[in-house]
């Protein structure tokens, strides 16, 4: 009897890294990796294209789709994504694919939904809006019809792309304050998980509801976490949700809990419905996930249970020591389930590249069925030799 394969492996690339550079799909192959996470919509950022023959730095000014996807007389045309510019041609990521797939890779297609860079007018649209009335214009709220659909549109939009053997939705669920401006200057607020929490949580019209469908008065949730806020920092030498449940009282913030996780899983149940009507029910679906609920950002916080009775897969954030995050997330496994560790690659972000067998082997002794690489289209030389060193020693998945 065959034993156990070798994990899945994959890693992250942006169109640009791909467009215009007829080398790529071998130099990504010669990774060994299996599949390619591939950006179709994406949100403002500054990249690197370190091996690129024409370009060295890319500017994407605002959350844009990397393919043809208008949508006349949609509802809310300041939601939607506009025309990119940041990658010649109209369907980069298609462009991208084709290459891809040619040298032998899968390619998963790469949506950010509930982050949003650049769009004029989001001030005083579905967004966050924090206990002291500010919105955040960066962070549409998982409470709001009107980003549900937008949520739910863009994926079955993405889903529906020929060629690609998957898709990753990023910010499928809660964002929140934390986010990378240009020159940003929040560095006087408190800091640690807490203070990010309670920042986060969003007293639009919609949340309000929410909140008083779990026996809460908004009014005065509002007034706790501004005195929370406003009094002295909340510690970071406790796990946050202990610090967060001292703020509040333990009673208010499960509450408070209770309803942030119905508003994501309503979301989340929209935004796959859209896509299994889009797509089929054969196109595989990951969600970036963090497995503790109460977090919000890319990796949105979420019941890994519960989101993996309706997705293939969670990719969590496997960066430093993934054990516990990646226990956590196998934890709610199913049969078949893909539980995806994501392993920061790149010195310049922070990775420690000579620590990569280490970590991968300590994702998969957890429960990790698969890895991935962050980021192929940003790492050095150096940073590639080590992905390549570590997808060839990594050893049969532990069986769970």
């Amino acid at each position: 009897m065959a034993g156990p394969s070798a994990p899945r492996t994959g890693a992250n690339l942006y169109p640009w890294d791909v467009v215009g550079d007829p080398s790529a799909g071998e130099w990504v192959a010669a990774l060994g990796v299996d599949e390619v996470t591939l950006a179709a919509v994406y949100h403002a950022t500054r990249a690197l294209t370190p091996r690129h023959p024409g370009r060295r730095i890319v500017t994407a000014e605002r959350t844009a789709a990397y393919f043809p996807a208008d949508r006349p007389g949609w509802a809310r045309p300041e939601l939607w994504p506009p025309v990119q510019t940041a990658c010649p041609g109209t369907d980069p990521f298609g462009a991208a694919v084709a290459d891809l797939v040619a040298a032998g890779l899968t390619v998963n297609a790469w949506a950010v939904l509930l982050h949003v860079d650049g769009r004029v007018g989001l001030g005083t649209g579905p967004v966050v809006i924090n206990a002291y009335g500010d919105s955040y214009p960066w962070a549409l709220c998982a409470a709001r019809p009107e980003a549900r659909a937008y949520a739910a549109e863009l994926a079955a939009v993405t889903a529906a792309r020929p060629g690609i053997g998957g898709l990753e939705l990023e910010a499928c669920g809660w964002y929140g304050f934390g986010h990378l401006h240009s020159h940003d200057k929040t560095g006087g607020l408190p800091a640690g998980g807490a203070a990010d929490f309670l920042l986060s949580l969003c007293f639009c019209p919609a949340c309000e509801r929410g909140f008083g469908g779990v026996g809460l008065d908004p009014g005065r949730l509002r007034s706790q976490v501004r005195a929370a806020l406003d009094g002295p920092a909340p510690a970071t030498d406790r796990p946050e949700w202990t610090v967060v449940a001292q703020l509040l009282g333990a009673d208010t913030a499960a509450a408070v809990l209770a309803a942030r996780r119905r508003a994501g899983d309503e979301l989340r149940v929209e935004v796959l419905g859209a896509v299994r009507a889009a797509a089929g029910p054969d196109l595989p679906v990951l969600l970036h996930a963090d497995p503790l609920p109460h977090r919000t950002g890319a990796y949105t916080g979420l019941d890994p249970g519960t989101a993996l009775a309706t997705v293939d897969g969670l990719v969590v954030n496997g960066a430093g020591d993934p054990t516990a995050t990646v226990r956590a997330a196998a934890a709610g496994a199913r049969p078949g389930s893909r539980i995806v560790a994501s392993l920061v690659a790149v010195r310049g972000l922070g990775g420690r590249p000579e620590q990569l067998p280490a970590q991968a082997a300590a994702a998969l002794a957890a429960g990790a069925t698969e890895l991935r690489f962050y980021h192929a289209g940003l790492a050095s030389a150096a940073d590639l030799a080590a992905i390549a060193g570590t997808v060839t020693g990594v050893q049969p998945a532990v069986q769970h």
